[in-house]
């Protein structure tokens, strides 16, 4: 008589039966790893060469007189010149445009985290999705027509531009935050109520200080998303070939339009007489621009994960 339990027969036929279906699992493993590495080299082949692209074109451009003088009485076919009006334009618009942006798209975000409930909040979390699919040039022409009625028609401003882009970083930055916020487990905002600690404190020391990491990557998410836009700056904070600091006062040069405005003119014209014209000037001042965009946002994704290091929550 067999003294097997029905439980060891059982165990007997699942290991016989995982025994028999471990070449087959293996496959699949195999087959998923190299779908996957495969999926991962055809992502990174567009970006690959967009990097490589941009490095090949702009380096060749780049020298301490192009990075430090503006175009001003600068023509068609003349090396001469650069990038620092456009450089410090987008510095200061994108900078103005995050002043703007960060603590009203935070303060949302705590709002609707913590404290929001019915229909306010349903609201506000319905705005927050159709500002996120608005096209920048509705961004810009919106802010025209909301400062034609405090200012002359013809006005442009680098803080107008910086308008514009704010409505474009606050939806961002609303919904990074707000799904950073959620991660945070509430075992840590109970174990602080349960010590007596105001829920606006909780809030400030625990919540926001557990989710600064992720908080800092969603704000640097928001700034890349707005300091390559070129449409609504072209309309709102215009074009300049002079160096303009004061984003209240004149209209102030970026980047990306002066990238766009290089790319248009095309191959440039020499004039008789002038032998140091070079044919194709525009168009190297075009990818020297390019170039400087993209080392900004590298610097700025480089800080970011400094203040990632630096303030993130420390395992003891």
């Amino acid at each position: 008589m067999s003294t097997a339990t029905p439980t060891a027969d059982s165990t007997a036929r699942t290991r016989a039966l995982l025994t028999a279906a471990e070449p087959g699992r293996k496959a699949m493993d195999r087959f998923m790893t190299v779908l996957i590495w495969s999926a991962f080299a055809l992502a990174m082949i567009p970006l690959i060469s967009l990097l490589w692209t941009v490095l090949t074109n702009g380096t060749g451009r780049m020298s301490a007189e192009f990075l430090m003088t503006s175009m001003r009485g600068i023509f068609g076919g003349d090396p001469s010149g650069g990038i620092y009006h456009a450089t410090m334009g987008t510095l200061i618009v994108t900078g103005w445009a995050a002043l703007i942006s960060i603590p009203i798209g935070l303060l949302t975000a705590i709002y609707l985290v913590e404290y929001g409930r019915g229909k306010l909040a349903r609201s506000v979390t319905f705005f927050v999705d159709v500002m996120t699919g608005i096209p920048s040039i509705v961004a810009g022409l919106f802010v025209v027509a909301l400062m034609t009625i405090f200012l002359d028609p013809g006005t442009r401003t680098g803080f107008m531009g910086a308008l514009a882009l704010s409505v474009l970083m606050i939806p961002v930055v609303v919904r990074s935050c707000e799904e950073m916020l959620k991660l945070v487990p509430n075992e840590l905002r109970e174990a602080s109520y349960a010590l007596g600690v105001p829920k606006w404190l909780t809030i400030v020391k625990v919540v926001l200080r557990t989710a600064v990491a992720g908080i800092t990557t969603g704000i640097l998410l928001a700034i890349a998303r707005v300091i390559g836009e070129t449409a609504p700056l072209l309309i709102t904070a215009g074009v300049t070939d002079s160096i303009n600091l004061n984003a209240f006062d004149g209209r102030m040069m970026t980047l990306p339009v002066f990238t766009y405005r290089q790319y248009s003119q095309g191959p440039a014209t020499c004039r008789e007489g002038q032998l140091d014209c070079v044919v194709d000037i525009s168009m190297q001042n075009a990818w020297g621009a390019a170039l400087t965009l993209i080392v900004i946002v590298m610097l700025l994704n480089i800080a970011g994960r400094l203040v990632n290091r630096w303030f993130a929550p420390k395992l003891r």
